[in-house]
Order: C-alpha cells, then sequence, then structure tokens
C-alpha cells in the first residue's frame, strides 16, 4: 500500500486515484478548487464517467479516498504524488504547462522527505526534466526525489474499464528505486510493464493518439473518394480491418476525431517535430484532413437541401462522442453556428451532454434528451 496524492480532479486524476483507491492504496485527490472538493466530498462528481460515481463512494465508505484542497499539507504526507493538471493547447497548438510549473513549484516548497514525483498528464518531451528542475529550484536542492513519466492510456466512456484492464502501462523513470514503486501500484491492473527513459515514455503517448488520428484520418479520405466513385466506404472499412496488420479499430469514416486529446496531441506533436527540426508532413495531413471533415459534412447538407435559410436542422449528438459530456473539440460546436449563421433553426439532441454543450454555444439552438422529440418535423438531420 502506498500513500498518493494525485494533484488534480479532472478525468485522468479523478479517474486514476479512484482506481489506485480501490486496488488497496491510501489516495488522497487533491485541487486548489475548493468548490469542486467540498462537492467530491459530498458524493458530486464534476464529470460523466460511467461507473465513476459508484467506486468513489465505494472508497470513500472504506476511508481509501478522500478529497482535500491543503495541496501542501498532502504533499508532505504522500509517498507518490501525481501530477494530473490540465496541459490545455494554447493559440499555437502548443501543450500550456502553466499548470504542471504551479504544481512542481508546490512540491518544491513542501518537500520534506524523498518523494516520487509522476506526471500522468499528456506533456511534451523534456518536461519530466523540467518539473525536476523546478522542484530543485524551490526545495534548493534539500531533498531527495525522483520523477517519473507514466502517462494514461484512457478512453472517455470507459475509463474505469481501462484503467483497472490496463493494455500496458507505460513507465519512464529516473532510478530502478522510482520504477520499482510506480512499478507496484500497477501491478493490480497489467503484466505488461514498459520500462523506459523520461523521454521516451512522454512521447509514447504522443506518438499512440497520434498514429489513432491518422487511422481516422485515412478512412475519411478514403470516405470521401468511395462517394466519388461509387464505393461503400462500410464495406472497405471491414475489408482491411480484418487484416491483422491493421485491425479494425478507429477505422470508423465520419465527422472526424475531436474530444480532449487527438486534437491537442497531434498539434503539440507537430509543435515537438518543428522544435528539433523535423517536418512532420504526415500529420500536417492528418490535422488538415480533419478540420476538412466538418466542412464536407456541411456541404452534404447544401447539396442536399440548397439554401438553409429557414430549414430545420437536427443535429445528433453535442459531445465529441457517447457515453461522455466532454464536448472539447467537438464538430458540434463549429456546425451548429454555422447552420444559425445560415439562417437555420437548429435542434440539437444529446443524452448527456446538453449542460455542457449550453455553456459553449448557448441558446442557439433548442436542445432536448429525446432523440424522436428532436428528428420531429426536421428537414435534415447530421
Amino acid at each position: 500500500m502506498k500513500k498518493i496524492a494525485v494533484i488534480g480532479t479532472g478525468y485522468v486524476g479523478l479517474v486514476s486515484g479512484t482506481c489506485f483507491a480501490d486496488s488497496g492504496n491510501q489516495v488522497t485527490c487533491c485541487d486548489i478548487d475548493q468548490l469542486k472538493i467540498n462537492e467530491l466530498t459530498k458524493g458530486i462528481m464534476p464529470i460523466y464517467e460511467p461507473g465513476l460515481k459508484e467506486l468513489v463512494h465505494k472508497n470513500v465508505r472504506k476511508g481509501t479516498l478522500k478529497f482535500s484542497a491543503n495541496i501542501s499539507q498532502e504533499i508532505k504526507d504522500a509517498e507518490v504524488i501525481l501530477i494530473a493538471v490540465g496541459t490545455p493547447m494554447t493559440s499555437s497548438g502548443k501543450a500550456d504547462l502553466t499548470y504542471v510549473k504551479q504544481v512542481a513549484q508546490s512540491i518544491g516548497e513542501n518537500l520534506n522527505g524523498y518523494k516520487v514525483i509522476v506526471t500522468k498528464s499528456t506533456v511534451p518531451v523534456g518536461t519530466g526534466k523540467f518539473i525536476e528542475s523546478v522542484i530543485r529550484e524551490y526545495d534548493n536542492g534539500k531533498h531527495p526525489f525522483d520523477v517519473v513519466s507514466n502517462p494514461e492510456f484512457l478512453r472517455e466512456g470507459t475509463a474505469i474499464k481501462d484503467t483497472m484492464n490496463m493494455e500496458r502501462a507505460v513507465i519512464g523513470a529516473t532510478s530502478e528505486k522510482a520504477f520499482q514503486m510506480i512499478a507496484e501500484i500497477h501491478q493490480p491492473f497489467t503484466a505488461n510493464i514498459v520500462k523506459a527513459s523520461l523521454e521516451t515514455a512522454e512521447i509514447i503517448k504522443y506518438a499512440a493518439n497520434a498514429f489513432l488520428a491518422t487511422k481516422i484520418s485515412f478512412i475519411n479520405d478514403i470516405a470521401n473518394i468511395c462517394e466519388r466513385v461509387g464505393a461503400d466506404v462500410t464495406k472497405v472499412s471491414a475489408g482491411i480491418g480484418l487484416d491483422s496488420r491493421i485491425g479494425n479499430k478507429f477505422l470508423q469514416a465520419g465527422v472526424g476525431f475531436g474530444g480532449s486529446c487527438f486534437p491537442k496531441d497531434t498539434a503539440a506533436l507537430l509543435h515537438i517535430s518543428e522544435d528539433c527540426g523535423y517536418d512532420f508532413k504526415l500529420i500536417k495531413a492528418v490535422i488538415e484532413t480533419n478540420e476538412g471533415q466538418r466542412v464536407q459534412l456541411v456541404k452534404k447538407l447544401l447539396l442536399a437541401l440548397g439554401s438553409l435559410q429557414g430549414k430545420t436542422i437536427s443535429v445528433l449528438g453535442l459531445a465529441f462522442k457517447p457515453d461522455t459530456d466532454d464536448i472539447r473539440s467537438s464538430p458540434a460546436l463549429d456546425i451548429i453556428p454555422y447552420l444559425t449563421e445560415q439562417g437555420a433553426i437548429v435542434k440539437a439532441y444529446d443524452p448527456i451532454a446538453i449542460v455542457e454543450a449550453k455553456k459553449q454555444i448557448g441558446y442557439q439552438c433548442t436542445y432536448s434528451e429525446d432523440i424522436y422529440e428532436t428528428i420531429t418535423a426536421s428537414d435534415a438531420c447530421m
């Protein structure tokens, strides 16, 4: 059993912390947002994730999971500190490490003995060394510590399952002692543990997401060709997916990828390549295809209806994927404002994400959790 402090209570922090608590560790999930901590203490979840609320309640009752806004004290009490704060995309596409730096500073100011500092957030190559330098600066070299890169591979909507049944755990450590400590807390979840350097572990996450994004953009380009030559992309996808070298996952043609990871991580990987002087043409094309796919959908609508003025359009799906309320980079965020600008009357359906969507889209459309109510009397559905 390890005493673990998880700093950041978003998808990664809350899910990871809860699962580590469920496997027998003593976990405190921390956040600077006192209101968020108060709600978590009352059992109110800040995100929608199937099974999360029940697992949180179970481990709070067991006494293995608690919540705190007193980050300084939790740093002092912990053996292992997980950094799980946001690394949002800046306007240039780079990852913003502001929150990571703030946490590293807090750790340095409150270090009181040997601890393992683990980066769960998706961060650019070199961040582990950067965290180490910030901690040393604020600790003045008084205490020993190790930094570990341990990227997560959970998917929103199946995050509990993905954590409890990991396909692999990637651990980039600066010492054998740190590697063994982090490997130990992952043993209940997987036997496939990849040992790597800090830099290697950091780029594995970006490489994995960029490859999956590439598969999505590839099949969308194939879909656009299929429509022009009279072929069926669903059959093409099934046919190539049966090849064991390719596999059938992430080969469903559609409106393109969104969410908190793929858009951000492909852009960040592009910047990493530019910073080291490499022209990553393939990832540029992946991003370009994805951005254009939303335009393709709108073009289809215009081809079918002509003018959108006064037409009633149903948009089915506000989140970027099912079983989540996450609307980050969702196609709906781009498509709904365009439709209303063209004079369309928009009705939007989503069973989970309406509250979050209203914060971004506002009242440019009407909302419903009933799909049939949404499509009734519509000229088209998207």
